[in-house]
């Protein structure tokens, strides 16, 4: 009996900002990789998350939201990410919401009119819908606008039908040897994830605006006998938002650097000792040299 014959090949999730791509790569990995929260470009680098079962190997490719502001040079960097990531990809998911078309779904739309692969459109969040009926439109809408696509009703949150969105993928990967070796979940370096585990510690605790104005470079990572040491800086751009991140005597700084610390010695199975400290960058996400001197580079 011959032996199955390994695939591998790269799987683009785009969509709209806080549709749940992040979500959506979390639970199809079947671990913690990208950070999540309820607000809009908590994404804002792309990030391979690979998936290898037996001869398959799924390299998933998550992305920042689409959007129209351009006025940052922060804004232009996630846009110029997101777009990047459908070129020479082997499948395009293409992630939108269960009941409505908004003006962000056509823009990534507009953004997807040239690719040549195949695509998948995953209607997202539907385990919200007390009628699957409601549902029905949408999927006609959208059968109507992509004839040749694949449509594959899904809870990202809930694990609802993740199985057969996998399997629709499998069916569009090409035969090849594994590019990565088997044990491998990430392209990203354990300073990278470190970083974002404490900026999404910051995007859940904060209000509408200082998140985005927020990043985090880690400036010592080392192993020392059973502990891992970790000391980063959380930069904002105005002294007023540092007194919001380190809170009322310190408190909320310190439940941001708890819950990370939880976070990572999950992630990193070690005990963790995780030193934070606020400060001031004037204007760093408008800031073209500032960005790439911070890690926001375009590959």
């Amino acid at each position: 009996m011959s032996e199955q014959p390994s695939r591998c090949g790269y799987v683009a999730i785009v969509g709209r900002p806080n549709v749940g791509k992040s979500t959506l790569l979390n639970h199809l990995l079947g671990q913690k990789l990208a950070i999540t929260s309820r607000k809009p470009q908590t994404t804002r680098h792309n990030m391979l998350g690979i998936k290898t079962e037996g001869p398959d190997q799924i390299i998933f490719v998550d992305t920042p939201g689409l959007h129209p502001d351009q006025e940052k040079a922060i804004n232009r960097y996630m846009n110029r990410a997101a777009a990047s990531a459908t070129r020479d990809v082997d499948l395009v998911v293409f992630v939108v919401e269960r009941t409505r078309w908004s003006e962000g779904d056509q823009l990534v739309a507009d953004q997807l009119r040239g690719i040549r692969c195949p695509l998948v459109i995953a209607v997202n969040k539907v385990d919200e819908l007390r009628d699957r009926a409601e549902l029905l439109p949408q999927l006609h809408a959208l059968a109507q606008r992509y004839p040749k696509a694949e449509i594959v009703p899904v809870s990202a949150l809930r694990n609802q039908n993740l199985d057969t969105l996998e399997q629709v993928i499998l069916t569009h990967l090409p035969e090849g040897q594994h590019f990565f070796p088997d044990d491998q979940v990430t392209d990203r370096s354990s300073r990278f994830l470190a970083a974002e585990i404490v900026r999404e510690k910051i995007m859940r605790q904060l209000g509408a605006e200082v998140p985005y104005q927020v990043t985090v470079e880690v400036e010592d990572f080392a192993q020392e006998g059973k502990v891992l040491h970790i000391r980063a800086a959380i930069l904002v751009e105005r002294a007023g938002q540092k007194r919001i991140l380190i809170g009322n005597k310190g408190e909320r700084i310190k439940q941001i650097g708890s819950r990370a610390r939880e976070d990572m010695e999950r992630l990193f199975d070690t005990k963790v000792m995780l030193n934070l400290w606020v400060k001031v960058k004037s204007g760093w996400s408008d800031n073209e040299r500032a960005l790439r001197s911070l890690g926001y580079r375009n590959e």
